[in-house]
């Protein structure tokens, strides 16, 4: 009985031994993301007129996007001369889930107009396609797990001006896809140095604040992984109202 019990006991600490050298060899594969190449801050320079178009109330637009990391080092990433960012500044948020944040920027072709892009400190991850005209822009409301499945998904209004229209994309295996998109709804007028609105979670689920076409109410729409929901949550009197909604309180 005494060798059986030692038989067991080898068994038992071969097969320890064995998952520790598994679990090892896949902590050795799993990249990891070098902590001093994050991105700690981002910022647009090089500014530029070369893109005549005015949406943020001058005529002034960015050819490159200037990222400073954690270890001290700056990189500096120039558009080609046919592309623009137009945008009020960089977002930074973790889009891929490695832990390390990434820049989410408005950027513009002079022949394609506005598409949403992400970077990181290497360049180009994912981008959505460009409107397809010069001088349609869009308007970004935020990135988040929306639907709560681990992929992040980022909100935009499309032609805030125009087609007035709310889009929704996923990011999954290193593409950006478009999962849901609702009409009558905005963020932006023509003319203003800033986007209303946003997302907020007031303890349940993510919700994108807008307003509606008409800039009557303030909207919250939610995703449910299929489809988009939207209600009126007030009048809109003005961004104080938007700011009440994002900070879940009531106007």
């Amino acid at each position: 009985m005494i060798g059986k019990a030692r038989r067991q006991t080898l068994r038992l600490l071969r097969a320890l031994a064995r998952r520790a050298r598994l679990m090892l060899r896949l902590l050795l594969v799993v990249p990891a993301v070098p902590v001093l190449a994050e991105i700690k801050s981002a910022d647009y320079v090089e500014p530029t007129t070369r893109y005549a178009h005015g949406v943020l109330g001058d005529a002034i637009e960015y050819g490159a996007l200037q990222m400073k990391l954690r270890s001290g080092k700056t990189v500096t990433l120039t558009l080609p001369e046919s592309r623009v960012f137009e945008d009020i500044a960089p977002r930074l948020f973790d889009v891929t889930g490695d832990g390390a944040l990434e820049a989410i920027v408005v950027e513009s072709s002079q022949r394609g107009g506005a598409r949403l892009a992400v970077y990181n400190e290497t360049g180009l991850i994912a981008a959505t396609p460009h409107i397809g005209q010069s001088n349609r822009w869009l308007a970004p409301i935020g990135a988040i797990d929306l639907d709560g499945d681990g992929h992040v998904e980022i909100a935009y209004i499309d032609r805030p001006h125009l087609a007035k229209t709310l889009r929704v994309w996923r990011f999954e295996n290193g593409k950006l896809t478009e999962v849901a998109n609702r009409k009558g709804l905005t963020n932006h007028r023509i003319g203003e140095d800033f986007i209303s609105g946003g997302i907020r979670d007031c303890g349940t689920d993510p919700e994108m604040i807008t307003v509606d076409a008409s800039w009557q109410k303030v909207v919250a729409t939610r995703f449910d992984g299929k489809r988009l929901t939207s209600r009126t949550l007030g009048a809109f009197t003005g961004q104080n109202a938007l700011q009440a909604a994002l900070n879940c309180e009531s106007f």
